[in-house]
């Protein structure tokens, strides 16, 4: 009877231990389970913040980048821009003195002189502001006249500062050679190439 009492105390012992370890394997199991799934969120969270972080980087990389790019592209403009208003003005200023020199009655002369060979060109008139037509009048007529080259009428017009247009078959045509005018071409015609030499600067 004693020995069956003490085989039944080593059985309850035995199954209790075996319980208890089944309980704590399975607490184990859940326990590794669940710090795994832990892990394994934070990381995902990482990697996701990291993703974010990376894009948000290159955005700002790509956004200064960029606007270097825009500001040496509108630096490059102001200065174009720039440096075509100096041209213009040096234009203007060389035009001013041809006009202010005393070649100033000889280029008249040489243009009328051109127009007066063309067989279509008739009633040839040069026209100056008053100020002008005074100042020439007496040299310019007098160069014509030794250049044999007749029937030129000089006009006054003060719509423009300075230079002169020449005025065909009774004022149809006008040519236009003042300050303005001029400048405008030369400007014209230097700009593209300033801006080819500053294009090879670069």
């Amino acid at each position: 009877m004693e020995v069956q009492l003490q085989e039944l105390i080593e059985q309850i012992k035995k199954d209790g231990v075996d319980a208890a370890e089944i309980q704590a394997e399975s607490i184990l199991k859940s326990a590794r389970a669940e710090a795994e799934k832990i892990i394994s969120d934070a990381q995902n969270h990482a990697d996701k913040i990291i993703a974010e972080a990376k894009s948000e980087n290159a955005k700002i990389v790509k956004s200064g980048e960029d606007a270097i790019r825009q500001a040496g592209r509108n630096l490059l403009i102001s200065f174009r821009e720039s440096v075509a208003r100096e041209l213009r003005v040096i234009v203007s200023e060389n035009v001013n003195a041809m006009y202010s020199s005393n070649e100033f009655s000889k280029l008249i002369v040489k243009v009328v002189e051109c127009w007066a060979g063309n067989p279509d060109a008739e009633d040839i008139s040069v026209v100056l502001n008053s100020e002008d037509v005074k100042l020439l009048e007496e040299s310019l007529l007098t160069e014509l006249n030794l250049k044999m080259i007749k029937g030129i009428t000089l006009k006054a017009n003060d719509d423009f500062d300075g230079g002169f247009r020449i005025s065909l078959n009774n004022g149809s045509v006008y040519y236009d050679y003042s300050v303005e005018a001029v400048t405008d071409m030369l400007s014209n015609y230097l700009s593209p190439k300033v801006a080819a030499l500053l294009k090879e600067a670069e």
